[in-house]
């Protein structure tokens, strides 16, 4: 298991000091002299333990235990004092304290008891709110919406693979649900009482994606100013999402690699290897054995990547599935927007069926939330639905019988032309667009630049 993380605040120095001497040997040790500087890095990042004075300058540790408790997910908390009372570690358990002791007799191997009590303590009620949620959801199988052939045979690959450790490599047309896949995964597995830790690849730069993944020493690079635990120690036991993981540079890839062939990694500015037990599932809305072919991605991360290889479908190549999922998503934004709204008219219900949706069930779902907005009466109408869908035009025209657009012209005017009308369709919404081209931000960003469209 990795070394559970420890915040201690105290605005005496050599207390502080003194504390982390002796407990560093078990936790990983954070330090804040004040309540406000304590509060910005429990925001910043998870602690496990929260171990406060009671007296600190402008605000007592009371209130500062109160307000992390608050967060969405709250650290165990010990008060310390030295004007132990009985009144007073009735209000901190009030506030809601896990635990009080008293300074005056402090002792180290009690203190380390009354953290390892704790922790346990809070492990089991985790434990237990995660059965409880899985039963209650049916470990997450009806968030996957669809009885069409293609959906029930992803669903029969989901199963088998689900409580087996090895890596699953999700591919498909953005928009396509591979996220929520990577979710069904993990709560069908052994791994489900453990977190699930998720990395969006492509939103952060080289550097900071590997300060992400397999965190930082304190002074590794301008601005690390603590110790940050990586996304694999905070993935212990668990699963680890890497979405657009073909966005991921040569750097990343081959500290990626090390750690699918040999659970070890090192944190960026450290020496000391360190091992994690975590599941990796990874996705991408780009063909990785053509990316591999290109140069783009290494082989042997690919071969690593896809012991278990599966393809989220289209939504045009499972277009039964479109009826059940636009009633799901009506009945979601009607309650949403306090609407009477129950179903759709004839024309509307063909206009879905027929659009080509390039941006899949997320581009569906869209679609539905406007035209719950715009509906009149108890019935999406034609009219309802959002002007490209009732055109039956869409950017990449998949399966469209309408002459090209692009006709006549070169690959790269094609492209270049492609995406013009998709910020144009999207009103310069550049994270819209990159969905409706089925590319990451990160890939259109580059493109733009490629064609000198920045200033579109």
């Amino acid at each position: 298991m990795s070394t559970p993380t420890l915040l201690i605040v105290d605005d005496e120095k050599p207390q502080r000091e003194g504390l982390r001497a002796a407990l560093e040997d078990r936790y990983d040790v954070y330090l804040a002299e004040d309540a406000k500087t304590a509060m910005e890095m429990l925001e910043r990042d998870h602690y496990d333990v929260l171990l406060t004075d009671f007296r600190l300058p402008n605000e007592d540790g009371m209130n500062l235990i109160a307000r992390a408790k608050s967060l969405s997910k709250p650290p165990v908390c010990i008060l310390m004092t030295a004007y132990g009372s009985e009144e007073l570690a009735v209000e901190a358990m009030k506030r809601g304290a896990d635990d009080y002791i008293a300074k005056a007799r402090l002792q180290i191997d009690e203190l380390e008891m009354r953290i390892a009590r704790a922790l346990r303590k809070q492990n089991l009620e985790v434990e237990n709110v995660t059965l409880r949620s899985q039963l209650d959801s049916r470990f997450g199988l009806e968030k996957v919406i669809g009885s069409s052939a293609a959906m029930k045979s992803v669903l029969d690959t989901v199963r088998q693979v689900a409580p087996a450790r090895a890596p699953v490599l999700l591919q498909g047309e953005s928009g396509t649900g591979k996220e929520l896949i990577a979710k069904v995964i993990h709560q069908l597995s052994p791994r489900a009482q453990q977190p699930m830790v998720t990395v969006h690849c492509a939103a952060l730069t080289p550097t900071l994606l590997e300060s992400e993944l397999f965190g930082h020493e304190k002074g590794a690079f301008t601005g690390a100013h603590e110790r940050r635990i990586g996304r694999f120690e905070q993935a212990q036991g668990g699963t680890l999402f890497l979405d657009e993981i073909g966005e991921i540079d040569a750097t990343v890839q081959i500290k990626l690699l090390r750690f699918l062939g040999e659970r070890t990694y090192e944190r960026v500015g450290s020496n000391k290897t360190l091992t994690a037990d975590v599941r990796v599932v990874a996705a991408t809305n780009k063909n990785l054995a053509e990316l591999v072919k290109a140069g783009g991605f290494r082989e042997d991360l690919f071969f690593r990547l896809r012991v278990v290889e599966i393809w989220l479908p289209p939504l045009r190549d499972r277009r039964d599935d479109i009826p059940l999922l636009a009633q799901t998503f009506l009945k979601e934004f009607a309650t949403e927007n306090g609407k009477l709204v129950q179903g759709f008219t004839n024309d509307a219900r063909d206009l879905l069926q027929n659009y080509s949706w390039p941006g899949n069930v997320r581009d569906l779902r869209t679609a539905i939330e406007a035209a719950v907005v715009m509906s009149r009466g108890d019935k999406i109408t034609a009219r309802d639905l959002p002007t490209w869908v009732r055109e039956g035009t869409s950017v990449v025209a998949v399966g469209s019988n309408r002459a090209s657009p692009t006709n006549g012209l070169t690959v790269k005017e094609a492209e270049r032309e492609l995406i013009i009308r998709a910020l144009k369709a999207s009103d310069g919404n550049r994270k819209l667009a990159a969905e409706k081209l089925g590319m990451s931000r990160r890939t259109l960003h580059r493109k733009l630049h490629v064609y000198k469209l920045e200033d579109i």
